[in-house]
């Protein structure tokens, strides 16, 4: 019994060893800002403290106009964050601002939740959102809504200030956000080059860092969902189940060893032990290699570039140098013969990553595919993917939703406003000149007197002198 409560008691310890290490080597960006819009009090979201944007905090970021007022929600929603039980409205273009300690790619999240309370429906709203010079929404509508949505972007930033800007829409009356997130992300979470792969072609794409991106897809294959509590970047990221379209001859593999992350690798904000922790992969049970893909399709927006990021991590073979597989982009062969053992300095459970940028076509369909290689085993895995991001890239106007860029977006407003202004001027300008000319017809009339009706009586003589003298 001595000895089981010793083993229990050093396991406990390296337990809590194990923790702190893990805690000690969480990420801990420079700018680190989270929001919680139109709460006059602070919310507390695993583990993070959302800050109430409230003129009352000191901490506030909202420059805003008048037009602008926090929004409860009618009742109780069970099963919730608090930051989604609250809402800054904004009836006329508004800012949050902040600053930057640390230039560089930042990651920005946007909350949404549409309610309703006795003083309006989210639902009714319409409206824009800028990112500095970049359009991240156009006529973004609470009405869509079915539950909380958090849109995700990383924005290049070499300025000292970053603005979020909320445009209502020509047809709406007013916009509205739940809660923000702005974080200075990792030096190597976007780095500046990845493959661009154009038919047979595949070159290098330089400037990627650069770039702003719209977190479109983010799923772990073969493993559970992951939630931002698992992950040091806060992050979710979503079974594959809905995205696979073939996956025959494959099996699912769960790994309760270490990841092994190194220097120079992926590191644990490219990818969490979560996600390279399980896998999907094709494995020759016999003689033969099995002629398969593995196959995940995402609809995207044609028009667009995108960025295709590959999670790897072989946590399946027995030894090394035995794993080879194929990459496929659109089914375009984007990687030839991978061999994780080389990729990663020859250390199994050591993850690694590999970037594409890919353009969108008439199809609306992002492919990506695993499968055996030439130089495939028998006996052995012939393919594996743990996980896979995809990324829409601004477009030529800097937008990652629509055609216009932003100068153009935010002139809506004074467009709208206008339209509203222009019949006010016309009817006061009818008012004026009414006004005017009953003045200058009092200016000018002459006044009414009554004409006599009895004429006088003249003496006799009187009047022959005037008769003769008319004569």
């Amino acid at each position: 019994m001595e000895t089981l409560l010793s083993s229990l008691g050093f396991s406990l310890f390296l337990l809590c060893i194990f923790t702190f290490n893990g805690l000690s080597l969480s990420f801990s960006p420079a700018d680190n800002y989270l929001v919680n819009c139109g709460a006059f009090l602070d919310s507390t979201v695993d583990n993070r403290r959302f800050v109430s944007d409230s003129s009352d905090s000191s901490n506030s970021h909202l420059h805003s106009s008048a037009q602008t007022f926090s929004l409860c929600a009618g009742s109780l929603l069970p099963g919730l964050p608090q930051i989604y039980h609250t809402a800054r409205v904004f009836k006329a273009p508004s800012k949050y601002v902040f600053d930057v300690k640390d230039p560089g790619t930042h990651m920005v999240r946007l909350h949404f939740h549409q309610f309703s309370s006795s003083r309006l429906n989210l639902g009714n709203s319409q409206f824009h959102v800028l990112i500095n010079r970049l359009v991240a929404l156009t006529n973004f509508t609470g009405g869509n809504l079915l539950g909380p949505k958090v849109m995700e972007y990383l924005i290049w930033v070499d300025s000292e200030k970053l603005e979020i800007t909320f445009v209502p829409a020509e047809n709406s009356k007013f916009a509205f956000v739940n809660a923000i997130e702005v974080i200075s992300a990792p030096k190597d979470l976007i780095l500046e080059t990845a493959q661009y792969v154009n038919g047979d072609k595949v070159e290098n794409f330089e400037g990627l860092n650069r770039q702003a991106f719209e977190v479109v897809y983010r799923v772990t294959v073969g493993g559970p969902k992951v939630t931002p509590f698992n992950d040091t970047l806060w992050r979710t990221w979503v079974p594959d189940d809905e995205y696979i379209k073939s996956s025959e001859g494959s099996n699912k593999l769960y790994f309760a060893g270490r990841i092994k992350y190194q220097d120079g690798g992926a590191s644990r904000e490219v990818g969490p032990d979560n996600v390279y922790n399980s896998a999907r992969l094709i494995q020759s049970k016999n003689a033969s290699i099995p002629n398969v893909n593995l196959t995940w399709e995402f609809p995207v927006i044609e028009g667009y570039k995108y960025l295709v990021r590959m999670h790897f991590c072989d946590i399946a073979s027995i030894s090394l140098g035995l794993l080879f597989f194929n990459v496929y982009v659109n089914g375009n062969l984007a990687y030839k013969d991978l061999d994780l053992s080389d990729a990663t300095n020859y250390l199994l459970a050591s993850p690694f990553y590999a970037d594409f940028v890919v353009d969108a076509d008439h199809s609306g369909i992002v492919s990506i595919s695993v499968g055996p290689s030439s130089k495939s085993m028998a006996y052995t895995v012939d393919a594996i993917l743990n996980g896979v991001e995809i990324m829409k890239m601004n477009n030529s106007v800097g937008s990652l939703d629509g055609t216009l860029p932003a100068e153009l977006v935010s002139k809506c407003w004074i467009r709208r406003s206008a339209r509203v202004l222009l019949p006010l001027i016309a009817l006061m300008c009818l008012l004026l000149s009414f006004s005017a000319i009953i003045h200058r017809r009092k200016d000018y009339s002459v006044p009414w007197s009554k004409l006599p009706v009895d004429e006088p009586e003249m003496a006799p003589k009187q009047g022959k002198q005037q008769l003769s003298t008319k004569v």
